[in-house]
């Protein structure tokens, strides 16, 4: 076998973060008595979010202060008062409850886990994690699960993938593969480390950056046949 490690990234690659961040918006929401128009609510905050995170991957931002950053921005931009230091601990505690798999979750590390060491590398909160991640139905399947609010450092620093190798006690990039759904954090972040990277693109999205990941694949079980076609 050309690979004997695999590191998945967690959220849009082998859990549905956008199903979870829906329903712990949503609840949160209700809890604040504020009137919740998931169309109109959920694609402002995703928005938020979304280039809030890329200011964490780009060293502008902490993952402390994020937590409550992004819901002072939501307030201003719905323009409706709350207390965002509650309202993001309100949230946190219903997102790390909302932990969704997708269909292919389950066989496909099922599959791999006695032929491969696995590993998972998210950029994330602890908190949320632990609880979603670490206690899921699939954590079994992984010898380390490495959370980066946890280790003080994220994707795409290599630091965080040298982490996650020596808790495996394993030296050899030649054999390590990153398995991501993000460009600019799981492959680049591969590729920063000097390891093989396979982007996971289900939607097909054109790759408009000069990020080359080492293999495409659309659909999780088409990691299986890539691996053993890779020699």
């Amino acid at each position: 076998m050309k690979y004997q490690v695999i590191i998945f990234d967690a959220d849009e690659t082998l859990f549905d973060f956008k199903k979870s961040e829906r329903e712990a918006l949503k609840n949160t929401m209700v809890e604040f008595h504020i009137d919740y128009y998931e169309k109109y609510h959920l694609k402002i905050y995703q928005d938020i979010n979304s280039a809030i995170w890329k200011d964490f991957e780009n060293g502008l931002i902490t993952q402390e202060k994020l937590k409550v950053e992004r819901f002072k921005r939501l307030s201003r931009s719905l323009k409706v008062d709350f207390d965002e230091v509650k309202f993001a601990h309100s949230y946190m505690k219903h997102l790390s409850n909302a932990s969704f798999l997708y269909d292919d979750s389950i066989s496909l590390v099922e599959s791999l886990y006695k032929d491969y060491r696995l590993s998972i590398i998210t950029n994330g909160l602890t908190k949320v994690q632990d609880k979603r991640i670490r206690k899921s139905i699939i954590a079994k399947y992984f010898e380390d699960i490495v959370i980066s609010e946890e280790v003080k450092v994220s994707k795409p620093s290599p630091k965080i993938f040298e982490y996650a190798l020596n808790n495996l006690n394993y030296k050899d990039k030649s054999k390590v593969l990153m398995v991501g759904d993000s460009l600019t954090s799981d492959i680049q972040g591969g590729i920063n480390f000097s390891i093989d990277t396979c982007w996971f693109n289900p939607c097909k999205s054109a790759n408009e950056t000069g990020i080359k990941p080492t293999y495409e694949i659309s659909n999780l079980m088409e990691l299986k046949d890539m691996l053993l076609a890779a020699i």
